[in-house]
């Protein structure tokens, strides 16, 4: 006889798909559990091997190559313009916008471009257990974001690093992760490293990921992102006041690149123009791009499309469905 264990976790098994099927919040929670889940399950995995070659900028090739089929599960699509010059066997400092703990999978699926390539984290994710210690001993740099001095002194030291490796430094200047359809204001750390250091700037730019992703409804759906790696913009000459201008310089060219890359997207998935604002919108735009019950869409179709042609009054279903 079955004990009560194994009835629930049978009854679970069986409506999980239905949940997920049904329920946006079910998916997006599900969908994040799932990334973290096999995140930390990978460095478990890698940590050993990573202790051979501790600190080594290198080992966050090994962890791309684990962790890239999680964006195959989760349903997201990256698509990389410009490999050519993010391939480059020079330092540079990489700046790119930053919407949600999602980029990190959009770096891992193509890391092994990049080849040579450290970032800065905060030093809150020291603490995370496995990840933590295995993004320790990528050579990931850690800065204190609530001590401005620290934080600069670290992004500082690392630059004899850099040229003498040729490695590049991956930076969100925005600092927080903000998924608004928009590029925020950038924070100066980056700018002073680049400047001081002399190394060219290069912006990488994720087109937005409003289609598929918003926090505040909690859905997660299937979809296409376009990274653009844009020509390096050098500082050489440059100076402490020439700062702000730079940082305009580089924002400005990362955002009408940043819209371009969007509309490319939208347009691919007919999302509407006027959803773009509200929550209400956000939701019908969002439905565009999960594909995962692409089967009850088709047959859900074909009954409205018969109640239509018989004169019936239909009503559309869900506001989540994914559009065909």
């Amino acid at each position: 006889m079955a004990s009560y264990y194994e009835v629930f976790l049978i009854c679970g098994i069986i409506l999980m798909p239905i949940f997920y099927e049904t329920s946006h919040k079910f998916r997006y929670f599900f969908k994040f559990f799932v990334y973290y889940f096999v995140l930390m399950m990978n460095s478990i995995i890698l940590i050993p091997a990573m202790m051979f070659r501790a600190k080594d900028v290198r080992n966050l090739v090994w962890a791309g190559t684990f962790c890239r089929p999680i964006s195959t599960v989760l349903g997201i699509k990256w698509e990389l313009r410009g490999a050519d010059i993010l391939s480059r066997d020079e330092a540079y400092i990489i700046v790119a916008n930053h919407q949600s703990s999602l980029d990190i999978l959009g770096m891992f699926d193509f890391w092994h471009v990049m080849d040579k390539c450290t970032v800065i984290a905060k030093k809150e994710l020291l603490y995370t257990g496995p990840f933590g210690i295995a993004a320790w001993l990528s050579g990931l740099i850690f800065i204190d974001r609530k001590n401005a001095e620290k934080a600069h002194t670290a992004m500082n030291e690392c630059t004899d690093m850099l040229k003498e490796k040729r490695t590049k430094l991956w930076v969100f200047p925005e600092g927080t992760r903000r998924n608004t359809n928009e590029i925020h204001q950038f924070k100066k750390g980056a700018f002073h490293v680049a400047v001081r250091s002399q190394l060219p700037i290069m912006p990488v730019v994720y087109s937005s990921y409003g289609s598929f992703l918003d926090d505040k409804a909690k859905i997660l759906n299937n979809g296409h992102v376009i990274v653009t790696t844009l020509e390096p913009i050098e500082t050489k000459g440059l100076t402490s006041e020439d700062i702000p201008e730079l940082m305009e310089r580089v924002r400005t060219v990362m955002l009408d690149t940043f819209k371009a890359t969007t509309k490319e997207v939208e347009n691919k998935y007919s999302v509407s123009s006027g959803a773009k604002v509200g929550l209400s919108a956000s939701k019908l735009r969002l439905r565009c791009l999960d594909d995962l019950i692409k089967p009850k869409l088709a047959s859900s179709s074909h009954r409205l499309n018969a109640a239509a042609t018989n004169g019936s009054p239909t009503k559309e279903g869900g506001a989540y469905r994914r559009k065909e």
